[in-house]
């Protein structure tokens, strides 16, 4: 997930300096989940509607070659749904971010 600094409940309400490093950030943390995943493309995805979520965020969310069809696009959100032994366990989760956090500490992609 990706958020500005500050609270805001709007795209518009963005400054041109925020919607600038935003827009950076979703293409380097596709760049780096995607070198990591090796995801065939990554979604960018901001509903902020979900009581308690209204503020502006994004979910940069990999998309694997394989997923299945009728996950694909906003109903990606469905695998949230599934049994819980079928979620990615909290260690891979972590081995994953570590990684994530690596690639964006190297040399610009």
């Amino acid at each position: 997930m990706l958020l500005p600094r500050r609270h805001v409940a709007a795209v518009h309400d963005l400054t041109d300096a925020e919607a600038a490093a935003l827009g950076m950030w979703q293409v380097r943390l596709s760049r780096a989940l995607r070198s990591v995943t090796g995801c065939a493309k990554t979604y960018v995805v901001r509903f902020a509607e979900a009581e308690g979520f209204a503020h502006v965020h994004f979910h940069i969310v990999p998309r694997m070659a394989d997923l299945r069809p009728e996950h694909r696009g906003p109903r990606v959100f469905e695998l949230l749904r599934r049994p819980e032994e079928e979620h990615v366990s909290a260690d891979r989760a972590d081995q994953a971010a570590q990684s994530i956090r690596a690639r964006l500490q190297g040399p610009r992609m």
